[in-house]
């Protein structure tokens, strides 16, 4: 009868081993004794069948690669970009941060991640903040910039299998000549995208294994075909071209255009709802959800996950599924706060979390690599939820086992149609190479919505295999691994230190000689890019300086403010004085500020509220409540001119703000009636260059 366990919810003894198959599968047993067996249930299972138990459907299936194997398994994966989505991870300190990355990479161990796809910062807002470009301006290029660099070599480091992807979201003004498209030049368009994949190799040893085109826009069938051409005239056919990075419509053209049909590795679509089209499989093409979840990563947030993970395959074909996003390394109140696979959100307290959808993705990724195969079955389980098994092809077998209810794993797209997940009985019979089988290592989670009370990524005792088969009783809201590999592992780490607030006292001088990342710590862009600076012409105030770099505006992705704005701090802050010197490079209508109470960033730049303190190359200042500047609350002279520095305090109070110009007042009692509460930010009036130093903010 196998050996006696715990169930996995604690509740009491679970039989593990043989199905519960009738008397002629069994080996022969005292009659007694057999009928105490079928008394009693003979399922591996979470709870005590027992004396009384209601009897449970039952359903078997069959497991055989004897008669061909599915598609290959291309791997689970995320996205880091799309942007700014790592902002603040590259800013905690040691252990912290490593002890983050290895629960996203290190194999064996958290995530245990197969894929790692980032993007290509082109100076544009792409959701939550802006990635700066390799390549600003058409003659300037400088492979440092930004955190993506640094973020794939530490995934490297922990596995150096893990495969590589970039896609750009935004492209630098000089691309689209004048014009808010790429792919007018398509060979202009072709040369910056190759000019990162070298810059990646020459620069940090990094090779990329696919590029993507245009994240979540039109696709350019010429276009494609010139970047395939390209990357093979340079010895580069190793690198897959994945399109569009939306929907499956591109499948379309590639059935009816060879070349193109070439030209395509992955036909990759975002949020498919698990679902696929008769044309995507008539390309004979990969297909991947090249981007999904996009889910708060709570219980909920894990159901989504588990379920797409297996059923993106079960019902589309689809044979990778990459997360948006990598981690919430972005301050919450932006939008789509908290849609990582874990938070890393605070990186001046060194707290983080590792949150559900890390154990949801050890399911699979602990036990199975990329290169393994699906195994040909439906996948449907009758009553309700999913499963797929997969194989390396040398007698290894891992079953991975969801039973999502919907109300309890709706992702944030697409909607979900309404089904049904009950309690019921599975049984297996291995057949082929697999009834050799005697043993299953058993990995269990249970996403427990009423006492948040989750069980994540457990070992259970091994399942006995009886004569190629076994049962396993299923509940609801479960995920199950039943593998023959035994390198799964969790993770007993120490607890990292406790949340705290963005300090209420914060500085920055931005006197760094040789800074590890080209941004300032906590300031997160939100249009335009800020950089370190060396001011070489300074005499020795301001030699090392934060500057923006942007001065056209970008190819955008989202509408992207007219302003460039960087925020920081704390969203909940109230009471606050911000003081900032500021240099002012544009002349005639050149212009900064500083600002306080600001409420909106990302996608929701352009409507940003708060006090905005400008001052511009002309003598003049205002003060508005909006980014924008159609909110004017107070105007007037300040002498203020271009190419010389001076000091700008804001301080806001309860409903009044008063402003200083290099410590005098120049301004006094604006009556403020909203936005209750905001960042800090800094920005300039338009895409133009300007320095900013000593930035000092203190809250109350």
């Amino acid at each position: 009868m196998g050996t006696e366990g715990i169930g996995p919810n604690g509740l009491g003894p679970a039989g593990l081993g043989a199905a519960a198959m009738g008397a002629a599968a069994l080996p022969p047993r005292p009659a007694a004794l057999l009928c105490v067996w079928l008394l009693l249930g003979s399922s591996w299972g979470p709870g005590p069948p027992g004396v009384g138990a209601v009897p449970r459907p039952t359903a078997t299936y069959v497991l055989d690669a004897g008669s061909g194997l599915g598609r290959q398994f291309d791997g689970i994966g995320a996205v880091s970009g799309g942007g700014a989505t790592s902002r603040l991870l590259v800013n905690y300190q040691e252990p912290y941060r490593s002890q983050i990355l290895d629960y996203l990479f290190k194999p064996n161990f958290g995530a245990s991640l197969h894929i790692l796809k980032v993007e290509i910062g082109g100076d544009g807002q792409s959701t939550d903040g802006t990635e700066p470009s390799h390549m600003h301006y058409e003659n300037d290029e400088n492979y440092f910039r930004g955190y993506e660099w640094w973020l794939m070599k530490e995934a490297k480091k922990r596995n150096p299998q893990i495969k590589l992807i970039g896609l750009p979201w935004t492209f630098p003004a000089w691309i689209g000549k004048g014009e808010n498209w790429p792919y007018d030049y398509p060979h202009v368009t072709a040369y910056y995208i190759i000019s990162w994949i070298l810059g990646a190799k020459q620069y940090h040893d990094l090779d990329i294994d696919y590029i993507g085109i245009w994240n979540e826009r039109a696709f350019n069938s010429k276009y494609i075909k010139v970047l395939r051409q390209s990357l093979d005239r340079l010895g580069l056919r190793n690198i897959g071209i994945i399109a569009a990075d939306g929907d499956w419509n591109i499948s379309k053209e590639m059935v009816v255009d060879p070349y193109l049909n070439d030209a395509v590795q992955v036909v990759g679509a975002h949020y498919p709802g698990t679902k696929t089209v008769p044309n995507a499989l008539l390309t004979q093409k990969k297909l991947w959800s090249s981007e999904d979840y996009s889910t708060f990563n709570d219980e909920v947030g894990a159901g989504c996950w588990a379920r797409i993970l297996n059923q993106n395959y079960v019902n589309g074909n689809m044979t990778s599924t990459i997360a948006w996003n990598l981690v919430a390394s972005y301050y919450e109140d932006l939008p789509f706060g908290r849609c990582g696979l874990m938070t890393a959100q605070e990186p001046w307290s060194g707290h983080y979390k590792v949150e559900a959808p890390i154990w949801i993705t050890a399911h699979t990724t602990q036990f199975t690599q990329p290169g393994w195969s699906y195994l040909q079955v439906d996948g449907h389980l009758e009553g309700g939820g999913s499963f797929v098994a997969l194989t390396d092809g040398l007698g290894n077998l891992t079953i991975i086992i969801e039973t999502m209810t919907h109300n309890h794993s709706q992702c944030i797209r697409p909607p979900l149609p309404h089904y049904n997940v009950s309690p019921q009985r599975a049984t297996f019979y291995l057949r082929g190479s697999f009834y050799l089988v005697e043993t299953l290592q058993v990995w269990y989670s249970r996403l427990d919505f009423e006492s948040a009370n989750s069980i994540l990524f457990k070992q259970l005792q091994p399942l006995d295999v009886w004569r190629g088969s076994f049962s396993i009783d299923l509940d609801v809201d479960e995920v199950y691994t039943l593998t023959t590999l035994k390198t799964g592992r969790k993770c007993s780490c120490p607890e990292p230190p406790p949340p705290q607030p963005f300090p209420s006292n914060y500085k920055d001088d931005f006197n760094i000689r040789n800074p590890p990342f080209s941004e300032a710590p906590n300031f997160a862009d939100q249009t335009g890019v800020f950089e370190y600076f060396i001011n070489g012409s300074d005499p020795g105030d301001h030699v090392f300086t934060l500057r923006q770099v942007v001065v056209q505006r970008p190819i955008t992705w989202v509408s992207d403010a007219d302003q460039t704005i960087s925020i920081i701090g704390n969203f909940h802050w109230v009471n606050l004085t911000v003081t900032c010197d500021i240099y002012i490079e544009k002349q005639d209508d050149g212009g900064v500020f500083i600002a306080g109470r600001v409420d909106n960033g990302g996608i929701y730049v352009r409507r940003t509220k708060g006090v905005f303190f400008w001052v511009y190359a002309d003598g003049t200042y205002r003060v508005t409540g909006d980014l924008a500047g159609e909110e004017v609350l107070m105007k007037g002279l300040s002498g203020v001119r271009a190419n010389a520095w001076h000091t700008l305090t804001l301080n806001i109070q309860g409903a009044s703000a008063s402003g200083l110009l290099n410590g005098y007042p120049l301004w006094e009692n604006v009556t403020i009636s909203k936005p209750s509460n905001g960042w800090a930010a800094i920005g300039t009036r338009s895409f133009e260059f300007a320095q900013f130093d000593n930035f000092h903010v203190e809250a109350s």
